[in-house]
Protein backbone atom coordinates (compact mmCIF):
# COMPACT_ATOMS: atom_id res chain seq x y z
CA UNK A 1 0.00 0.00 0.00
CA UNK A 2 1.36 3.37 -0.99
CA UNK A 3 2.23 5.80 1.35
CA UNK A 4 -0.01 8.87 1.85
CA UNK A 5 1.87 12.11 1.44
CA UNK A 6 0.26 13.28 4.84
CA UNK A 7 2.02 10.43 6.35
CA UNK A 8 5.12 11.58 5.04
CA UNK A 9 4.59 15.09 6.76
CA UNK A 10 3.76 13.92 9.96
CA UNK A 11 6.72 11.61 10.18
CA UNK A 12 9.68 14.29 8.91
CA UNK A 13 7.94 16.81 11.48
CA UNK A 14 7.51 14.32 13.96
CA UNK A 15 11.68 13.84 12.88
CA UNK A 16 12.60 17.53 13.04
CA UNK A 17 11.19 17.73 16.22
CA UNK A 18 13.44 14.95 18.20
CA UNK A 19 11.11 12.23 17.95
CA UNK A 20 12.96 8.82 17.27
CA UNK A 21 12.44 6.75 14.07
CA UNK A 22 10.00 4.03 16.22
CA UNK A 23 8.16 6.94 17.77
CA UNK A 24 7.78 8.87 14.12
CA UNK A 25 6.60 5.72 12.38
CA UNK A 26 4.13 5.41 15.02
CA UNK A 27 2.72 9.12 14.89
CA UNK A 28 2.69 8.62 11.17
CA UNK A 29 0.83 5.51 11.50
CA UNK A 30 3.62 3.34 9.28
CA UNK A 31 6.23 0.49 10.15
CA UNK A 32 9.66 0.97 11.14
CA UNK A 33 10.26 -0.04 7.78
CA UNK A 34 8.15 2.23 5.94
CA UNK A 35 10.17 4.76 7.94
CA UNK A 36 14.03 3.96 6.86
CA UNK A 37 12.26 4.20 3.36
CA UNK A 38 10.82 7.78 3.75
CA UNK A 39 14.43 8.65 5.05
CA UNK A 40 16.28 7.85 2.28
CA UNK A 41 13.66 9.23 -0.11
CA UNK A 42 12.16 6.18 -1.67
CA UNK A 43 8.50 6.28 -0.27
CA UNK A 44 5.74 9.59 -1.07
CA UNK A 45 2.86 9.47 -2.74
CA UNK A 46 3.46 7.08 -6.02
CA UNK A 47 0.82 7.38 -7.98
CA UNK A 48 0.16 5.59 -11.30
CA UNK A 49 1.03 7.64 -14.63
CA UNK A 50 -1.80 7.22 -17.33
CA UNK A 51 -1.83 3.86 -18.99
CA UNK A 52 -1.40 3.32 -22.31
CA UNK A 53 -2.62 -0.07 -22.87
CA UNK A 54 -6.11 -1.54 -23.44
CA UNK A 55 -7.68 -3.52 -21.06
CA UNK A 56 -9.80 -4.99 -23.26
CA UNK A 57 -10.48 -5.25 -26.74
CA UNK A 58 -11.14 -2.13 -29.15
CA UNK A 59 -14.35 -2.87 -29.94
CA UNK A 60 -14.48 -0.09 -32.73
CA UNK A 61 -11.30 -1.63 -34.03
CA UNK A 62 -13.07 -3.02 -37.82
CA UNK A 63 -14.88 0.59 -38.14
CA UNK A 64 -12.99 3.42 -37.24
CA UNK A 65 -10.27 3.87 -39.73
CA UNK A 66 -12.27 2.28 -42.71
CA UNK A 67 -15.86 4.02 -42.14
CA UNK A 68 -15.78 6.57 -39.35
CA UNK A 69 -12.74 8.54 -40.16
CA UNK A 70 -13.87 9.12 -43.89
CA UNK A 71 -17.21 10.53 -42.25
CA UNK A 72 -15.62 12.80 -39.73
CA UNK A 73 -13.18 14.27 -42.43
CA UNK A 74 -16.64 14.76 -44.66
CA UNK A 75 -17.93 16.52 -41.70
CA UNK A 76 -16.12 17.14 -38.33
CA UNK A 77 -19.67 18.41 -36.40
CA UNK A 78 -20.84 14.32 -37.06
CA UNK A 79 -21.93 13.69 -33.37
CA UNK A 80 -20.92 10.35 -31.94
CA UNK A 81 -25.10 9.24 -31.55
CA UNK A 82 -25.19 10.05 -35.44
CA UNK A 83 -22.07 7.61 -36.51
CA UNK A 84 -23.21 5.06 -33.44
CA UNK A 85 -27.23 4.90 -35.46
CA UNK A 86 -25.23 4.68 -38.77
CA UNK A 87 -23.10 1.56 -37.53
CA UNK A 88 -25.99 0.31 -36.02
CA UNK A 89 -27.93 0.37 -39.45
CA UNK A 90 -25.08 -2.35 -40.53
CA UNK A 91 -25.15 -4.66 -37.71
CA UNK A 92 -27.20 -3.49 -34.39
CA UNK A 93 -26.07 -6.28 -32.50
CA UNK A 94 -22.56 -6.03 -32.91
CA UNK A 95 -22.51 -2.18 -32.14
CA UNK A 96 -24.76 -1.79 -28.87
CA UNK A 97 -26.29 1.53 -27.22
CA UNK A 98 -23.76 1.06 -24.34
CA UNK A 99 -20.67 1.58 -27.04
CA UNK A 100 -21.84 5.28 -26.92
CA UNK A 101 -19.46 6.79 -24.49
CA UNK A 102 -16.48 4.74 -25.86
CA UNK A 103 -17.37 6.69 -29.20
CA UNK A 104 -18.04 9.97 -27.89
CA UNK A 105 -14.28 9.49 -26.46
CA UNK A 106 -13.31 8.41 -30.03
CA UNK A 107 -14.73 11.50 -31.57
CA UNK A 108 -13.45 14.16 -29.06
CA UNK A 109 -9.23 12.46 -29.09
CA UNK A 110 -10.03 12.76 -33.19
CA UNK A 111 -10.87 16.62 -33.07
CA UNK A 112 -8.81 17.27 -30.86
CA UNK A 113 -5.78 15.81 -32.84
CA UNK A 114 -7.28 16.10 -36.58
CA UNK A 115 -10.54 18.40 -36.08
CA UNK A 116 -10.56 21.35 -38.45
CA UNK A 117 -9.27 24.91 -37.18
CA UNK A 118 -11.80 26.96 -35.17
CA UNK A 119 -12.50 30.90 -35.00
CA UNK A 120 -10.60 32.26 -32.12
CA UNK A 121 -11.68 34.74 -30.22
CA UNK A 122 -9.77 37.63 -29.48
CA UNK A 123 -10.49 39.43 -26.18
CA UNK A 124 -10.28 43.07 -26.38
CA UNK A 125 -9.27 45.50 -23.78
CA UNK A 126 -11.10 49.31 -23.83
CA UNK A 127 -9.54 52.75 -22.57
CA UNK A 128 -12.41 54.39 -19.85
CA UNK A 129 -14.77 56.81 -21.86
CA UNK A 130 -13.32 54.92 -25.28
CA UNK A 131 -16.21 53.30 -26.25
CA UNK A 132 -19.93 53.41 -26.55
CA UNK A 133 -21.91 50.55 -28.43
CA UNK A 134 -25.68 50.75 -29.38
CA UNK A 135 -27.90 47.88 -30.33
CA UNK A 136 -31.62 46.21 -30.80
CA UNK A 137 -32.62 43.63 -29.82
CA UNK A 138 -36.01 41.05 -29.25
CA UNK A 139 -37.62 39.63 -25.95
CA UNK A 140 -37.70 36.25 -27.76
CA UNK A 141 -39.67 33.91 -25.71
CA UNK A 142 -41.31 36.88 -23.25
CA UNK A 143 -44.21 38.13 -24.29
CA UNK A 144 -45.19 41.40 -22.27
CA UNK A 145 -48.53 43.07 -22.65
CA UNK A 146 -50.69 46.30 -21.64
CA UNK A 147 -53.50 46.28 -19.59
CA UNK A 148 -53.97 42.60 -21.72
CA UNK A 149 -53.10 43.61 -25.23
CA UNK A 150 -49.77 42.08 -26.38
CA UNK A 151 -46.85 44.77 -26.98
CA UNK A 152 -45.35 44.24 -30.30
CA UNK A 153 -41.80 46.16 -29.36
CA UNK A 154 -38.32 45.55 -29.20
CA UNK A 155 -35.00 47.46 -27.25
CA UNK A 156 -32.66 50.00 -27.66
CA UNK A 157 -29.92 48.55 -25.71
CA UNK A 158 -26.47 51.31 -24.94
CA UNK A 159 -23.78 50.23 -23.21
CA UNK A 160 -19.97 51.67 -22.03
CA UNK A 161 -17.45 48.75 -23.10
CA UNK A 162 -15.51 49.44 -20.72
CA UNK A 163 -17.26 49.76 -17.67
CA UNK A 164 -20.55 47.85 -18.38
CA UNK A 165 -23.30 51.06 -17.70
CA UNK A 166 -25.92 50.35 -19.50
CA UNK A 167 -29.39 52.34 -20.97
CA UNK A 168 -32.13 50.27 -22.45
CA UNK A 169 -35.31 52.04 -23.51
CA UNK A 170 -38.72 50.46 -25.81
CA UNK A 171 -38.93 51.20 -28.75
CA UNK A 172 -42.15 50.35 -30.55
CA UNK A 173 -41.39 50.67 -34.71
CA UNK A 174 -38.51 48.55 -35.35
CA UNK A 175 -34.82 49.25 -35.97
CA UNK A 176 -34.85 53.21 -37.09
CA UNK A 177 -32.34 56.25 -37.35
CA UNK A 178 -35.33 57.31 -35.03
CA UNK A 179 -35.39 55.16 -32.52
CA UNK A 180 -31.17 54.97 -32.33
CA UNK A 181 -31.10 58.70 -32.09
CA UNK A 182 -33.90 58.88 -29.42
CA UNK A 183 -32.60 56.62 -27.38
CA UNK A 184 -28.72 57.29 -27.80
CA UNK A 185 -29.37 61.30 -27.17
CA UNK A 186 -31.59 60.05 -23.48
CA UNK A 187 -28.31 57.72 -22.84
CA UNK A 188 -25.47 59.93 -22.97
CA UNK A 189 -28.19 62.36 -20.92
CA UNK A 190 -28.37 60.01 -18.29
CA UNK A 191 -25.10 59.34 -18.70
CA UNK A 192 -23.72 62.90 -18.43
CA UNK A 193 -20.87 62.78 -20.81
CA UNK A 194 -20.01 60.95 -24.04
CA UNK A 195 -17.50 58.54 -25.06
CA UNK A 196 -14.98 59.43 -27.97
CA UNK A 197 -16.26 56.57 -30.28
CA UNK A 198 -19.92 55.27 -30.77
CA UNK A 199 -20.23 52.26 -32.81
CA UNK A 200 -23.29 50.84 -34.54
CA UNK A 201 -24.01 47.83 -36.68
CA UNK A 202 -24.52 48.41 -40.08
CA UNK A 203 -27.67 50.30 -39.73
CA UNK A 204 -29.24 47.97 -42.93
CA UNK A 205 -32.46 47.87 -40.38
CA UNK A 206 -32.79 51.29 -40.77
CA UNK A 207 -31.93 51.33 -44.60
CA UNK A 208 -35.22 49.06 -44.85
CA UNK A 209 -37.74 50.14 -47.81
CA UNK A 210 -35.87 53.39 -48.26
CA UNK A 211 -34.60 54.90 -51.07
CA UNK A 212 -30.96 55.61 -51.88
CA UNK A 213 -31.50 59.38 -51.27
CA UNK A 214 -33.57 58.20 -48.02
CA UNK A 215 -30.41 56.23 -47.03
CA UNK A 216 -27.71 58.62 -47.71
CA UNK A 217 -29.91 60.99 -45.61
CA UNK A 218 -30.07 58.59 -42.68
CA UNK A 219 -26.34 58.51 -43.13
CA UNK A 220 -25.58 62.21 -43.21
CA UNK A 221 -27.96 62.79 -39.93
CA UNK A 222 -26.06 59.57 -38.67
CA UNK A 223 -22.88 61.52 -38.83
CA UNK A 224 -24.42 65.05 -37.53
CA UNK A 225 -25.13 63.71 -34.38
CA UNK A 226 -22.16 62.18 -33.72
CA UNK A 227 -20.66 65.59 -34.42
CA UNK A 228 -22.74 67.13 -32.15
CA UNK A 229 -21.24 64.78 -29.44
CA UNK A 230 -17.40 65.03 -30.63
CA UNK A 231 -18.03 60.78 -30.75
CA UNK A 232 -16.24 59.52 -33.93
CA UNK A 233 -18.68 57.29 -35.86
CA UNK A 234 -18.09 53.71 -36.60
CA UNK A 235 -20.13 50.72 -38.11
CA UNK A 236 -19.08 46.64 -37.61
CA UNK A 237 -19.39 44.82 -41.51
CA UNK A 238 -22.54 43.72 -42.23
CA UNK A 239 -23.48 40.14 -41.17
CA UNK A 240 -20.37 40.50 -38.47
CA UNK A 241 -22.45 40.73 -34.97
CA UNK A 242 -19.31 39.52 -33.16
CA UNK A 243 -17.71 43.01 -33.99
CA UNK A 244 -20.39 44.48 -31.80
CA UNK A 245 -19.49 41.78 -29.31
CA UNK A 246 -19.30 44.49 -25.77
CA UNK A 247 -23.19 44.83 -26.41
CA UNK A 248 -24.33 41.19 -28.25
CA UNK A 249 -23.53 39.80 -25.27
CA UNK A 250 -24.58 41.52 -22.68
CA UNK A 251 -28.13 41.55 -24.60
CA UNK A 252 -28.26 37.94 -23.23
CA UNK A 253 -27.52 39.18 -20.25
CA UNK A 254 -30.23 41.77 -20.02
CA UNK A 255 -32.69 39.53 -21.07
CA UNK A 256 -31.60 37.09 -18.53
CA UNK A 257 -32.56 39.85 -15.44
CA UNK A 258 -35.57 41.13 -17.07
CA UNK A 259 -36.82 37.54 -17.15
CA UNK A 260 -36.09 36.93 -13.50
CA UNK A 261 -37.47 39.82 -12.83
CA UNK A 262 -40.83 39.38 -14.37
CA UNK A 263 -41.01 36.16 -12.67
CA UNK A 264 -39.98 37.76 -9.13
CA UNK A 265 -43.19 40.09 -9.82
CA UNK A 266 -45.50 37.78 -10.95
CA UNK A 267 -47.24 39.11 -13.89
CA UNK A 268 -45.87 40.32 -17.56
CA UNK A 269 -49.01 42.59 -17.85
CA UNK A 270 -48.58 46.15 -17.27
CA UNK A 271 -50.88 49.19 -16.42
CA UNK A 272 -49.53 51.40 -19.06
CA UNK A 273 -46.88 51.63 -21.27
CA UNK A 274 -44.94 54.22 -18.78
CA UNK A 275 -45.46 51.56 -16.04
CA UNK A 276 -43.50 49.04 -18.71
CA UNK A 277 -40.91 51.73 -19.55
CA UNK A 278 -40.46 52.41 -15.28
CA UNK A 279 -39.88 48.68 -14.98
CA UNK A 280 -37.46 48.51 -17.73
CA UNK A 281 -35.33 51.50 -15.87
CA UNK A 282 -35.69 50.02 -12.70
CA UNK A 283 -34.01 46.67 -13.61
CA UNK A 284 -31.12 48.34 -15.66
CA UNK A 285 -30.80 50.67 -12.44
CA UNK A 286 -29.84 47.71 -10.55
CA UNK A 287 -27.59 46.04 -12.88
CA UNK A 288 -25.60 49.24 -12.84
CA UNK A 289 -25.47 50.35 -9.17
CA UNK A 290 -23.16 46.80 -8.95
CA UNK A 291 -20.93 48.39 -11.01
CA UNK A 292 -20.92 51.55 -9.52
CA UNK A 293 -17.06 51.70 -8.87
CA UNK A 294 -15.93 51.36 -12.35
CA UNK A 295 -18.68 53.14 -13.58
CA UNK A 296 -17.71 56.48 -11.38
CA UNK A 297 -13.78 56.11 -12.87
CA UNK A 298 -15.52 56.09 -16.64
CA UNK A 299 -17.34 58.84 -16.16
CA UNK A 300 -14.22 60.84 -15.02
CA UNK A 301 -13.06 59.96 -18.50
CA UNK A 302 -15.78 60.84 -20.93
CA UNK A 303 -16.13 63.99 -22.79
CA UNK A 304 -18.73 66.85 -21.49
CA UNK A 305 -22.30 66.76 -23.42
CA UNK A 306 -22.69 69.83 -25.09
CA UNK A 307 -25.10 72.55 -24.09
CA UNK A 308 -28.15 71.53 -26.59
CA UNK A 309 -29.35 68.37 -27.09
CA UNK A 310 -29.23 67.17 -30.58
CA UNK A 311 -32.15 66.46 -32.87
CA UNK A 312 -33.54 62.85 -32.41
CA UNK A 313 -36.44 63.40 -34.65
CA UNK A 314 -37.14 62.91 -38.23
CA UNK A 315 -38.81 65.70 -39.65
CA UNK A 316 -40.95 65.91 -42.89
CA UNK A 317 -43.86 67.96 -43.87
CA UNK A 318 -47.12 66.49 -44.39
CA UNK A 319 -50.39 69.10 -45.45
CA UNK A 320 -53.98 68.46 -43.87
CA UNK A 321 -56.67 66.92 -46.39
CA UNK A 322 -60.38 68.61 -46.67
CA UNK A 323 -61.09 65.62 -44.77
CA UNK A 324 -59.41 66.22 -41.83
CA UNK A 325 -56.84 63.76 -42.33
CA UNK A 326 -53.01 63.55 -43.14
CA UNK A 327 -50.58 61.07 -44.03
CA UNK A 328 -47.47 59.95 -42.95
CA UNK A 329 -45.12 57.06 -43.67
CA UNK A 330 -48.11 55.53 -45.54
CA UNK A 331 -50.05 55.79 -41.85
CA UNK A 332 -53.61 57.84 -42.34
CA UNK A 333 -54.19 60.26 -38.96
CA UNK A 334 -57.16 62.50 -38.25
CA UNK A 335 -56.75 65.88 -36.87
CA UNK A 336 -58.83 68.19 -35.78
CA UNK A 337 -60.78 70.55 -38.29
CA UNK A 338 -59.52 73.53 -37.71
CA UNK A 339 -56.09 72.59 -39.27
CA UNK A 340 -57.60 71.86 -42.92
CA UNK A 341 -55.36 73.46 -45.62
CA UNK A 342 -52.39 73.75 -42.68
CA UNK A 343 -49.16 72.70 -44.16
CA UNK A 344 -47.88 70.81 -40.80
CA UNK A 345 -44.28 70.81 -39.67
CA UNK A 346 -43.88 66.78 -38.48
CA UNK A 347 -41.49 65.68 -35.87
CA UNK A 348 -41.41 62.30 -35.96
CA UNK A 349 -40.43 59.93 -32.79
CA UNK A 350 -40.69 56.37 -32.43
CA UNK A 351 -43.83 56.81 -29.94
CA UNK A 352 -45.55 59.83 -31.25
CA UNK A 353 -45.76 62.90 -34.11
CA UNK A 354 -45.28 66.04 -32.63
CA UNK A 355 -46.98 68.67 -34.94
CA UNK A 356 -46.10 72.28 -35.78
CA UNK A 357 -47.93 74.90 -37.63
CA UNK A 358 -45.19 77.67 -38.13
CA UNK A 359 -43.30 77.67 -34.81
CA UNK A 360 -45.97 76.88 -32.87
CA UNK A 361 -47.32 73.20 -31.45
CA UNK A 362 -50.75 72.46 -32.03
CA UNK A 363 -50.78 68.86 -31.77
CA UNK A 364 -49.43 65.88 -30.49
CA UNK A 365 -50.57 62.08 -31.50
CA UNK A 366 -50.01 58.62 -30.90
CA UNK A 367 -47.49 57.10 -33.37
CA UNK A 368 -49.40 54.13 -35.47
CA UNK A 369 -47.37 51.24 -37.46
CA UNK A 370 -49.05 49.00 -40.08
CA UNK A 371 -49.23 45.34 -38.72
CA UNK A 372 -47.38 42.68 -39.65
CA UNK A 373 -48.11 42.07 -43.35
CA UNK A 374 -49.05 45.25 -44.44
CA UNK A 375 -48.05 48.35 -45.85
CA UNK A 376 -50.62 50.77 -44.82
CA UNK A 377 -52.77 51.66 -41.35
CA UNK A 378 -55.13 54.24 -40.20
CA UNK A 379 -55.24 55.97 -36.88
CA UNK A 380 -58.93 58.12 -36.98
CA UNK A 381 -60.09 59.33 -33.26
CA UNK A 382 -63.66 59.88 -33.77
CA UNK A 383 -63.73 63.01 -31.57
CA UNK A 384 -61.97 65.35 -34.90
CA UNK A 385 -64.85 64.50 -36.89
CA UNK A 386 -67.86 64.29 -34.73
CA UNK A 387 -68.18 68.17 -35.08
CA UNK A 388 -69.11 67.64 -38.85
CA UNK A 389 -70.91 64.87 -38.83
CA UNK A 390 -73.39 66.01 -36.34
CA UNK A 391 -74.00 68.55 -38.71
CA UNK A 392 -73.88 66.18 -41.83
CA UNK A 393 -75.15 63.16 -40.46
CA UNK A 394 -75.70 60.95 -43.76
CA UNK A 395 -71.89 61.61 -44.45
CA UNK A 396 -71.07 58.98 -42.05
CA UNK A 397 -73.19 56.40 -44.63
CA UNK A 398 -70.49 55.67 -47.01
CA UNK A 399 -67.65 57.20 -45.65
CA UNK A 400 -64.24 55.49 -46.59
CA UNK A 401 -63.41 56.07 -42.77
CA UNK A 402 -66.64 54.30 -41.32
CA UNK A 403 -65.42 51.24 -39.42
CA UNK A 404 -62.53 53.56 -38.18
CA UNK A 405 -64.88 56.63 -37.11
CA UNK A 406 -67.15 54.47 -34.81
CA UNK A 407 -65.73 55.36 -31.27
CA UNK A 408 -63.97 52.32 -29.17
CA UNK A 409 -64.79 52.16 -25.34
CA UNK A 410 -62.97 54.54 -24.02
Amino acid sequence: MAVKEQQVKVYMSARKNGSTQVAGAAKAGVSERTARRIERGESGDKRQGPRHWRTRQDPLAEVWETQLVPKLKMDAKLSAISLLEFLQERELEQYPDKLLRTLQRRVKQWRAQCGPEQEVMFRQRYEPGQLGLSDFTELNGIEITIVGEMLAHRLYHFRLASSGWSYARVTLGGESYTALAEGLCEALARLGGAPREHRTDSLSAAYRNLSKDEQADVTARYAALCRHYDMAPSRNNRGRSHENGAIESPHGHLKRRLRDALALRGSNDFPSLQAYRQFIDEVVAKHNRRNASSIGEERAALQPLPKAKAADYTELFARVTSAATLSVRLVVYSVPSRLIGERLRVHLYDDRLECYAGSALVLILPRTYPVKGKRRARRIDYRHLIGSLATKPMAFYRSALRQDILPDAT
